[in-house]
């Protein structure tokens, strides 16, 4: 069973992230757990918290992720900002424990001219001492793939797989994969012996159980562009088919796929873009 919805946003309350992928249909869904453009947030106040575990209920939503502020870099060789990265991203797992979501996907990090493995061992290391810091936390960190722009981190199942292979904690992390990204890092999802070879090699770097989360999103432009644009399903280079695939690939049944194409206040464009995604789905996988 495929666990579809999408990022949704979380003006006047994270409670009302929840009804808004409900009303368009989500079964799942991603969001931030403070404004994403935005170091610091206000804590979130007990009434808060018991609107949103409230509104899960009441709305059916099965499963939820967030995701952190694009602020943050990780792999950042510049010691001020990585450590102000690491407690904004500490801060944002914290709130993630407090609501009860189990996943925070993050973009591992940029290296800016210090060099991959550099930003590898940065990334891994600032990981490395939140999870030190929260013993008894539950949430997990989820590093998602990347579309190579500029000094990124992420863009070859490789670099993920460094990251992991360093952590102390590797039952705590894992890995989302954003169909978007990996297009345009290479990665051919088009045909049905492309697609599986490429989850045949990130299976052998990584191994498909560690993939928690899925980004859907076709790409505006073609394979190895090295651009992040995301586009409507089956209306960029990546096609329907591509989609096809995934949808009907049972090893994925249960992990939350989420959309992040474009759309207005309305959300309407989800609609659209889930009822195609669930028509894709057949028997015959």
């Amino acid at each position: 069973m495929k666990i579809l919805g999408a990022h949704m946003s979380i003006a006047g309350g994270v409670d009302l992230a929840v009804a808004r992928g409900a009303s368009v249909g989500c079964d799942a869904i991603q969001m931030f757990t403070k404004s994403s453009n935005q170091w610091r947030a206000k804590p979130l106040s007990p009434d808060e918290v018991a609107r949103f575990r409230r509104a899960l209920d009441e709305k059916g939503i099965s499963r939820v992720v967030a995701h952190d502020s694009y602020l943050i870099n990780l792999a950042s060789p510049d010691d001020v900002l990585y450590e102000r990265s690491i407690a904004a991203f500490g801060e944002e797992l914290d709130r993630c424990e407090t609501l009860g979501i189990p996943y925070l996907v993050a973009h591992p990090g940029s290296h800016v001219g210090s060099g991959e493995e550099a930003g590898i061992a940065r990334i891994a290391e600032a990981i490395n001492r939140l999870m030190r810091d929260r013993p008894g936390h539950r949430v997990g960190v989820l590093l998602e793939t990347t579309a190579g722009q500029g000094s990124s981190v992420g863009h070859r199942f490789e670099h993920l797989e460094a990251i992991l292979r360093r952590l102390e904690t590797p039952g705590r992390a894992g890995v989302c994969i954003d169909t978007c990204h990996v297009f345009a890092a290479g990665y051919d999802l088009r045909t049905q012996k492309s697609y599986h070879r490429v989850m045949s090699e990130f299976d052998r770097l990584i191994g498909l159980d560690r993939v928690r989360a899925f980004h859907l999103n076709d790409c505006k432009k073609d394979i190895g562009c090295r651009v992040d644009r995301h586009e409507h399903i089956g209306k960029g280079y990546l096609g329907a088919d591509a989609f096809r695939w995934l949808m009907n690939d049972a090893r994925f049944d249960g992990v939350p796929m989420l959309l992040e194409t474009p759309k207005g206040e309305d959300c309407a464009e989800d609609r659209v873009n889930l009822a195609l995604l669930r028509g894709l789905m057949d028997d015959t996988r």
